[in-house]
């Protein structure tokens, strides 16, 4: 059975936005061949989830934001967040708009530009133009390309040929009105050679439903390191929908932190096309579902270019009466010799209503590659509480010890202190403690 896309703009309101946004008429063209697209696609289809039960229609409307130029004007919802950041490089978006956006001095001198993806299309658009949309691509199904359509605001990252970015580009995308559209675009170019590390926190603060329709592309140039990390702490009335993408070109390397923190219904799907020869890409994805939650998890690496080796990791903690699909899909193509695809999903129930479903999926098309995985579903060790308990901590600290040791493989490995130390508080948080 087919669900009917129920679209949230009609052609020529759509048209109208992008004219009065100064939009350039290609984008404009764009953005209206994936709202038909979106008329005729049907939802994607997810292993065990029902997404045409979920809320996915309420997106909004565009609306203005008040832009600020000190981080003190900022939402006390994301102080916390911004602080101490006045002198890097950080953009702000508040529901539809970018409010505030900064690029270290130094890093303008070298070339970097860092930006709200709508004012790149006016000022780089031809440099936009030419990866905008190139993977995660509109006629994939109903939601990209509502995506296409929609995006606003939105992240533009280009690093120059041999450019060193040593400290991390950050971005914080706040959705606080229930009426306004939150489709954020995050557009990353990395180019020979150079290297950089972005970080971004998608946080909500209201009460109402809505809806997070998101997508990530990333594009990783010839012996470029792109590290890109990502938290999202989105209400339990705010469905998020996020489709992350980064291709490789030879001996370039993608490195995924995701931190799922939702309270509300989840669906993300990660990633990697390993285009060039020697590129590789590493995924380490850390969950805690609480509450009624669904949550829908998949990590993917695409091997193209030969002696190309991925890892992904997936741990999972699942409390109350949540439920999580985790799927691990590593793909080898013809000709991808010396290949090297190795995964790894655990979750971790909490509770007897708590649901989780491990699966890791092997799709081969060549001889001379090496692959392999690990899945696991299961409660809490009773013995290694017990083992705890009888060394004198009590019941309650001995299944944190162990909860906490389940998440260690993926957290520890997380090489930024000031994200390694939200995620625990976020991970405590969301378990009670």
């Amino acid at each position: 059975m087919t669900t009917q896309t129920i679209l949230p703009v009609d052609a020529e309101h759509l048209s109208e936005l992008s004219q009065r946004s100064g939009e350039p008429g290609w984008l404009k063209e764009s953005r209206l061949k994936a709202l038909e697209l979106a008329a005729s696609l049907t939802l994607p289809r997810l292993e065990k989830t029902k997404l045409d039960r979920w809320n996915l229609n309420t997106y909004g409307t565009y609306k203005a934001s008040q832009a600020f130029t000190a981080l003190n004007e900022a939402p006390a919802s994301i102080a916390a967040l911004i602080k101490d950041q006045e002198a890097g490089s950080l953009i702000i978006q508040r529901n539809s708009e970018v409010v505030y956006t900064r690029l270290a001095p130094e890093l303008a001198e070298q070339g970097v530009i860092f930006t709200d993806l709508q004012t790149a299309v006016k000022k780089h658009g031809d440099l936009v133009r030419r990866y905008l949309h190139k993977a995660v691509q509109p006629d994939e199904h109903s939601i990209a390309a509502l995506h296409a359509a929609l995006w606003s605001g939105g992240v533009f990252l280009y690093v120059p040929k041999n450019v060193i970015v040593s400290t991390p580009i950050q971005a914080v995308l706040l959705t606080d009105d229930a009426e306004a559209v939150f489709v954020p675009h995050i557009l990353i170019v990395a180019e020979a050679n150079s290297s950089v590390t972005y970080v971004d926190n998608y946080v909500s603060d209201k009460t109402e439903a809505g809806l997070h329709n998101g997508a990530v592309e990333v594009f990783v140039g010839a012996g470029a390191k792109v590290q890109f990390a990502s938290v999202h702490q989105l209400g339990e009335d705010t469905t998020d929908v996020t489709y992350r993408r980064a291709v490789v070109e030879n001996d370039g390397m993608i490195d995924w932190i995701v931190g799922e923190m939702n309270y509300g219904n989840t669906a993300s799907d990660t990633k990697s096309v390993l285009k060039g020869n020697g590129s590789s890409s590493n995924a380490k994805v850390i969950a805690v579902g609480s509450g009624a939650q669904k949550l829908n998890y998949t990590t993917q690496a695409q091997h193209f270019g030969r002696n190309t080796p991925s890892n992904m990791i997936t741990r999972a903690v699942m409390r109350d009466s949540a439920t999580s699909i985790i799927n691990g899909i590593t793909k080898i193509e013809k000709g991808a010799t010396r290949a090297d695809g190795q995964q790894t999903e655990k979750v971790l129930m909490l509770s007897p209503k708590a649901r989780g479903d491990a699966n890791p999926i092997l799709l081969i098309d060549e001889d001379d590659v090496t692959a392999g995985h690990a899945a696991s579903v299961g409660q809490v060790n009773p013995e290694q509480v017990y083992y705890l308990m009888s060394r004198g901590i009590s019941k309650h600290d001995a299944e944190t010890l162990v909860i906490y040791g389940f998440l260690a493989p993926v957290v520890s490995q997380i090489p930024l202190e000031g994200l390694r130390k939200q995620l625990q508080s976020l991970v405590e948080r969301k378990l009670g403690q």
